[in-house]
């Protein structure tokens, strides 16, 4: 099977590598800009589509994985924060609230055309956090390009309560349960192009 994935993301890299498939990444040129009145979910759903669509015709043939996320906090979307102010300001807002996390997910055939995606939903609920706690988190991890202002990979783990979804790795950006359903359905076995690491 030939397995390309629609991110340069090491994250996202990383994940894919634990189902042991070879596989190939190639970086998507997508416009992420969102359309008037577009919703969380309509938007990462798209946008996953739009980019494993790209990458298929670059690559002709078999498939492709496209994903994109996007944070919500009470109906909107968090933007990444670039800035350590604006990351302060994120997490004061976030501090014993709720996150919702919302990441797309494409199964794109290159050959045929056809494709399947879904949505794929993760909460996290932040701790109470102190002024002294978050300029410290912020100082030490730097999440700047990061949606929601906090890397769950790393020390942002320090900043929750309680996580709550099926996948700890939508989380990440990846949903591995997600997409092994995905495979299921184009009738594909992903345990049949499971490799040993040699």
């Amino acid at each position: 099977m030939q397995l390309t994935l629609a991110s340069t993301s090491v994250y996202r890299k990383e994940i894919l590598s634990k189902l042991h498939i070879p596989f190939a990444t190639v970086k998507p040129d997508v416009d992420e800009t969102p359309l008037p009145d577009e919703g969380a979910a309509d938007l990462v759903e798209r946008l996953a589509i739009a980019k494993a669509r790209a990458v298929a015709e670059q690559v002709k043939q078999g498939w492709v994985i496209g994903s994109d996320q996007v944070a919500t906090f009470d109906g909107h979307i968090l933007g990444k924060p670039h800035s350590e102010e604006n990351a302060v300001k994120q997490l004061t807002a976030c501090s014993g609230k709720t996150v919702t996390f919302l990441t797309g997910l494409c199964l794109y055939n290159a050959d045929t055309h056809h494709y399947m995606s879904l949505v794929e939903p993760f909460q996290v609920n932040f701790r109470a956090l102190t002024p002294s706690q978050i300029r410290r988190y912020v100082q030490i991890e730097q999440p700047l390009n990061c949606a929601g202002s906090f890397k769950s990979e790393g020390l942002g783990i320090a900043l929750f309560r309680s996580l709550n979804g099926r996948d700890p790795n939508s989380l990440i950006g990846l949903p591995t349960i997600a997409l092994i359903e995905l495979f299921t359905q184009a009738g594909i076995d992903v345990f049949d192009y499971m490799q040993v690491n040699s």
